[in-house]
């Protein structure tokens, strides 16, 4: 069965940095194309960014362009979020996602298939 967990998340002061950790178990992760969305309450869930199975360029929301960097490390099952020069804007639930539908400028999960973690909050303090 997939599962994945997310961790990596906490409490930080603007311009600061945090990285996110998704670890994928039950499944080959090199064949998902895998994304991290994020959500504060009352508001709708926000993609921010994706890395496919492909040769693909990853995707990045425009809130987090030039800040954050996805990738991926198939020998560890793991996909990582690096994010940088935070805001509290920044602050959310952030979610991993597998099986997402993802290119250079779309994320989007598959309705069928996609798989989520529990969720990791990030807070980021003025």
């Amino acid at each position: 069965q997939l599962r994945l967990v997310e961790s990596g998340g906490g409490l930080v002061q603007s311009g600061g940095s945090l990285r996110l950790s998704c670890t994928v178990s039950g499944f080959t992760m090199e064949h998902l194309s895998m994304g991290w969305f994020r959500q504060v309450p009352g508001s709708q869930r926000e993609g921010v960014s994706c890395i496919a199975n492909t040769d693909e360029r990853p995707y990045y929301a425009d809130s987090v362009k030039d800040r954050f960097t996805v990738s991926r490390d198939t020998t560890r099952s793991t996909v990582y979020l690096q994010m940088n020069d935070l805001k509290p804007e920044d602050t959310a639930l952030y979610f991993c996602a597998s099986d997402v539908y993802c290119t250079e400028h779309t994320l989007e999960p598959n309705l069928r298939f996609t798989s989520w973690g529990q969720g990791t909050q990030v807070t980021v303090s003025s």
